[in-house]
């Protein structure tokens, strides 16, 4: 087996897991307050407009291009991760994120600079982007390589993706007590800087447990044995047979992911289906629900394969994309809150077994690069469109079930990218690969 055995001490791997799971949570706190800023306030305050559409695909807009950014971060990021180690890069993306979601908190508005009130918002979301498209590799190659079984293996890179539910409570439970203690109209008008600000005290909690973790002993053994390559990247995208289907696999669990997160909490304030603050407390319940199925997905993975919970999970999500966009819109707010907590557990059981699915398709010498690189291009597919796609839809058919076929559509992506995959890697799938024997298929 490729896994590593930790070489000192006990519970180290469960405890670099427990560390990705923090590190992780830190990075999509940062990146989902973001959302929640551009679907409640960037609009007016640094896009302002005679048309609401355009002011709010505007705002749509900027959070897109922290997707975008993501798949260059991946190979920047996941480059040295496969050429220096896992651990500094994973320092340095947190780094990054950390510094630019601080300066968010600082920035004039349009009213103050005009024009260069937007451009500045677009670079900083740049860095944003550029900083968690290294993250998610880098994190779950941790947990997954500190890992002594296929199922521990499972399991443990399971954790890193608990962060972003997790990331997205936290983010919503700062909005909404800032919100409250505030009022509508001085969260407007400055309240909304606060949780940027808050996030430069988790950045600093981050870089102390993330300072304080082994490197991998997977990497430490490939730069043992001087295996490490020098252009991972480039032999990455030498093998389309693993990075073009991987780059599918979860699509519509970011298309659905980012809609329930983004553009439904838009929706139904503007149609005034729900509050604000109802939106907020539904998004936070169906995060939690979400990172508890998160982890129990992986063992069933662990248990009974993981392309098998994968398949279930994205069918799931296709077929339950109707009704929930139809209780979405029927303004019941206990229809709102069963709908979002059923979609939550359906991208749940699809993300539970996804990072070692997808990480293990890769042999270990470029598994940083193709790992971040794939995620970064599913988010650009899937996440970075979405809430923009969703938001034309609505607005040009005056309802949601379109946007429930587009759900179902990507679904039918994911599917077919899922079982066009082959994990876990073979070694003849990249030329010149000196990886180490695959694990055992049956566990796939």
């Amino acid at each position: 087996m490729s896994g590593a055995t930790p070489t000192t001490g006990t519970g180290r791997p469960w405890r670099v897991a427990i560390a990705g799971l923090i590190g992780t949570t830190i990075e999509w706190y940062d990146f989902f307050i973001y959302a929640l800023a551009a679907t409640l306030v960037f609009a007016p305050q640094f896009f302002p407009s005679t048309s609401s559409l355009a002011s709010t695909l505007a705002a749509l807009s900027t959070f897109a291009i922290g997707f975008v950014a993501r798949p260059i971060g991946g190979a920047l990021i996941g480059h040295f991760g496969d050429r220096v180690g896992r651990k500094k890069m994973l320092v340095l993306s947190l780094l990054v994120m950390g510094i630019g979601t601080a300066l968010i908190g600082v920035l004039p508005t349009y009213e103050t600079i005009g024009v260069a009130a937007p451009i500045l918002l677009v670079v900083v979301r740049l860095a944003q982007g550029l900083a968690v498209g290294g993250e998610w590799g880098g994190a779950t190659l941790l947990a997954l390589e500190h890992a002594k079984t296929p199922a521990q293996r499972t399991l443990f890179s399971s954790l890193p993706q608990v962060g972003l539910p997790l990331g997205v409570v936290l983010s919503s439970m700062v909005f909404l007590f800032v919100r409250l203690s505030i009022g509508d109209e001085g969260f407007m008008a400055w309240g909304w800087r606060l949780p940027f600000f808050a996030s430069a005290v988790l950045v600093v909690v981050g870089l102390v447990i993330r300072l304080k973790i082994d490197e991998s002993p997977e990497f430490e053994r490939l730069r043992a044995r001087n295996t490490v390559r020098r252009a991972p990247i480039a032999d990455v995208f030498r093998a389309p047979r693993i990075w073009v289907p991987a780059s599918g696999v979860t699509i519509a669990a970011s298309v659905l992911g980012n809609l329930l997160l983004a553009f439904v909490l838009g929706y139904a304030a503007q149609a005034k289906l729900h509050s604000a603050s109802t939106m907020l407390t539904v998004t936070m319940v169906a995060a939690l629900l979400w990172s508890v199925a998160l982890p129990l997905a992986a063992m069933l993975a662990g248990r009974y394969g993981r392309r098998p919970v994968l398949v279930a999970g994205i069918v799931a999500m296709g077929l339950w994309a109707f009704p929930y966009f139809a209780l979405v819109e029927s303004g019941s707010t206990i229809g709102l809150l069963v709908g979002s907590i059923v979609a939550a557990l359906t991208i749940a059981l699809m993300t539970g077994p996804y990072g070692a699915y997808l990480t293990e398709a890769f042999p270990a010498e470029v598994r940083y690069s193709g790992a971040s690189v794939a995620y970064g291009i599913s988010g650009v597919l899937g996440g970075a469109c979405a809430p923009i796609v969703a938001t034309l839809l609505a607005s040009s058919t005056g309802g949601l079930t379109a946007v429930a076929g587009y759900v179902a559509v990507a679904a039918l992506v994911s599917l077919i990218a899922t079982l066009a995959l082959r994990s876990p890697y073979r070694p003849d799938d990249v030329t010149g690969s000196t990886a180490s024997p695959a694990e055992p298929a049956a566990n796939a």
